[in-house]
């Protein structure tokens, strides 16, 4: 994944981007990213990324729900959660 794009830190309040749905797949029993001729299935660590994001809650709020809810190292979370927010706002698929 690359790096967060310099305008996403902590701050940062994502949204999914205009067009883009974070939907359950029932038939295959998936979760899905769909945006325009656009698909991404995400893994577990990501869809627990995605369904926090609301557009009212920052970065920084998201890392510290995740890192409770998993007892995980928070640094390790924010490092990762950055990582993917920014691969995805890279791909048209989240904004800030």
């Amino acid at each position: 994944m690359s790096a967060a794009p310099a305008n996403l830190g902590e701050a940062s309040v994502p949204r999914l981007a205009p067009g883009v749905k974070l939907r359950h797949d029932a038939a295959r029993d998936r979760w899905t990213l769909l945006a325009p001729e656009r698909l991404i299935v995400p893994d577990e660590i990501a869809l627990e990324i995605l369904k926090r994001i609301d557009g009212k809650t920052s970065v920084g709020a998201l890392c510290d729900d995740l890192a409770t809810t998993f007892g995980a190292p928070r640094e390790v979370i924010a490092a990762d959660v950055l990582a993917l927010l920014g691969s995805l706002a890279d791909k048209g698929f989240v904004a800030a």
